[in-house]
């Protein structure tokens, strides 16, 4: 129970609380990414209180934005070895989550978290986001999308608000500084339907990391021609 206490500390502050089945789970999940780091390339982090605090607590922080705890459906895009949609569904059991990575053995990794520690109602997908979002049974399905892949705001919104329903949210996870970031994609985000509702400052326990959750409220329908084709948005930002 070494990491329990900073764990627990973490949920208290985003008004949940951990328990013992959870923080098995947790424990369970750290354990697969060191033994699957091994052979396939999932993070350059690889000591246990490093895990816990730069992707477990990071992850949990999410829920800063509360409206998280009433999402029935979430998408995490760039989910990589599955941050934050793991943590947020160790959480929060009851959420449909779905998990989409365009590498193939991270999304094998992704299924082995699932089986092993017994993760209900959570669905991976193989490919690209630009190439789900224009598929009827994902398009505007979601009431969040979430994403902490490295990419500028621009980008990341034309990836990820395509998924989320009128009304819903878009959380891009950000490092301390994003002011330059927000006043370049602020038009992008508009274009593509949604407005930026709020950046929530977040602080990591036990440590001096910090970031920002940028919250996109989707306002209006995504215009038909977004997203466009895979690589586009990354070529060619809206602006």
């Amino acid at each position: 129970m070494k990491y329990y206490d900073i764990m627990n500390s973490a949920c208290l502050d985003v008004g949940l609380s951990m328990n013992e089945e959870i923080y098995r789970k947790f424990i369970q999940y750290k354990d697969l990414i060191k033994f699957w780091n091994e052979k396939v390339n999932l993070t350059a982090i690889t000591d246990d209180e490093q895990i816990i605090k730069k992707h477990f607590i990071d992850s949990i922080k999410i829920f800063k934005f509360s409206p998280l705890k009433e999402a029935q459906s979430i998408i995490d895009i760039g989910t990589g070895a599955g941050f934050p949609g793991i943590p947020i569904k160790i959480i929060k059991s009851d959420v449909d989550m779905i998990l989409l990575d365009s590498l193939n053995k991270r999304i094998n990794f992704l299924n082995e978290v699932i089986n092993k520690i017994e993760l209900k109602y959570t669905t991976t997908i193989h490919g690209r986001a630009e190439d789900f979002s224009r598929k009827s049974e994902y398009r505007e399905k979601c009431d969040v999308a979430v994403s902490r892949a490295v990419a500028n705001l621009a980008v990341l919104s034309e990836l990820c608000i395509p998924y989320v329903k009128v009304g819903g949210h878009f959380i891009a996870m950000k490092g301390p500084s994003v002011e330059d970031e927000i006043q370049e994609g602020k038009n992008a985000v508009s274009i593509l339907g949604g407005k930026i509702e709020d950046i929530i400052k977040i602080e990591i326990e036990d440590s001096d990391l910090k970031h920002n959750l940028v919250v996109i409220k989707k306002v209006k329908e995504t215009p038909n021609i977004y997203p466009r084709r895979a690589g586009t948005a990354a070529k060619k930002p809206l602006k």
